[in-house]
């Protein structure tokens, strides 16, 4: 397969599709042999400080060079900042290791999918016209190898967390977006930053312990979906716990828990798929 002939098209089919939220986009795909699907989530680079980000970074960057060998698509499925805003001649400063690799990696002819998390929602267009990267705003379904898949970040859904659902609606309002890009980056990044750690310290201790499947809110919504519309497996983020929970008829629910404290990712081979980690 040319994968750089696949990689234009489906870039510029997704553009067309554009950003509407309730679309699934799905895109088909049969690994050719030997090939892989990879897919993690939650680095959160930026925090705690400089120096752990700076390392968790270049482990990152590790990961990425070796699953290039074998990866078909790699998916990043949100938070990989802690912070990310677009100014309209300003990018956050840092993080030139993670960007320049997945340059590479996309240059090479291998696509990268990214979903933004509830950190780095404030993105633009950098992705796609500097790393030619095609950014999703919601959940989007993709097949590979006759496997259904329901990829998203996973904040916001399913029943309850109504005060972040009316937070995350009124921070992507374009108008509010605005507002924020009008406040001098070093005020407005210095504010976004305080906030971010602040609601991670007040949520954190959730993401320790699996909380059963009545009240798991993710494990709700792909039973939710799942009464409408037959998919194999549920990727996502956010929750910062891997898990891997069985939801009958060979269905599975995947949370790919974070860079932080698990080095976690998922591999779809083309015929079993696998949550693992990254030992570097």
């Amino acid at each position: 397969m040319d994968y750089r002939l696949w990689h234009r098209e489906m870039f510029w089919n997704i553009l067309k599709a554009g950003r509407a939220e309730p679309i699934l986009l799905l895109l088909r795909m049969q690994l050719p042999d030997g090939k892989k699907v990879y897919f993690l989530s939650d680095f959160h680079l930026g925090v705690p400080d400089r120096a752990s980000s700076l390392d968790r970074e270049k482990r990152i960057v590790r990961f990425l060079e070796e699953a290039r060998s074998d990866a078909a698509v790699i998916f990043i499925v949100g938070d990989l900042f802690d912070f990310w805003y677009e100014y309209r001649r300003v990018v956050p400063r840092g993080f030139v290791r993670i960007l320049g690799k997945m340059a590479d990696i996309t240059d090479s002819g291998i696509p990268i999918h990214f979903f933004v998390g509830n950190h780095d929602m404030w993105m633009k267009d950098y992705f796609q016209k500097e790393l030619n990267i095609p950014v999703y705003f919601g959940p989007k379904a993709f097949e590979y190898n006759g496997k259904k898949f329901l990829v998203g970040h996973g904040d916001g859904l399913g029943p309850g967390d109504h005060g972040y659902k009316f937070l995350k609606k009124l921070f992507r309002n374009p108008f509010c977006q605005f507002l924020f890009g009008i406040i001098p980056p070093f005020i407005g990044m210095g504010l976004a930053n305080w906030s971010s750690k602040s609601s991670r310290a007040v949520t954190g201790k959730d993401d320790e312990h699996f909380l059963g499947e009545d009240k798991e809110w993710l494990i709700i919504y792909c039973r939710q979906v799942l009464k409408k519309e037959k998919f194999d497996y549920f990727i996502f983020g956010h929750r910062h716990l891997p898990i891997d929970h069985d939801l009958g008829q060979g269905i599975r629910y995947i949370n790919l828990g974070d860079w932080i404290r698990y080095d976690s990712y998922v591999v779809f081979d083309g015929d079993a798929l696998e949550l693992k980690y990254y030992k570097s």
